[in-house]
C-alpha cells in the first residue's frame, strides 16, 4: 500500500510534500497509518490529519496510490 502526503513538509524525520510514503498497516485500535516516513523509521501517522504531534496547526492529508484488495487504506482515509 502507498500514499502521497500532500502539505506542508515538516521537520527532516517527518513528512515531505508530495513524496510516496509505503503504508506497513492500518492500526487496528485507531485506524492510524503506521509508513515509513523520512526518518527512515516507523510511525503511526493520522489517517486524516497527518502531521507532527508537536505542532497541531501543521496539517495534511494522504492521496491514496495503491491499496490492498480489501480497501483496507480507502476505509482508513475516507477516500
Amino acid at each position: 500500500m502507498k500514499v502521497r502526503y500532500k502539505g506542508p513538509t515538516f521537520g527532516v524525520d517527518g513528512l515531505t510534500n508530495n513524496r510516496e510514503y509505503e503504508v506497513l498497516s492500518v492500526d487496528d485500535l485507531t485506524g492510524a497509518l503506521r509508513l515509513i516516513d523520512d526518518s527512515g523509521e516507523d510511525y503511526l501517522y493520522s489517517p486524516t490529519e497527518p502531521g507532527p504531534i508537536s505542532d497541531p496547526s501543521i496539517r495534511g492529508r494522504f492521496e491514496i496510490l495503491e491499496d490492498d484488495e480489501q480497501g483496507t487504506l480507502a476505509k482508513a482515509v475516507g477516500d
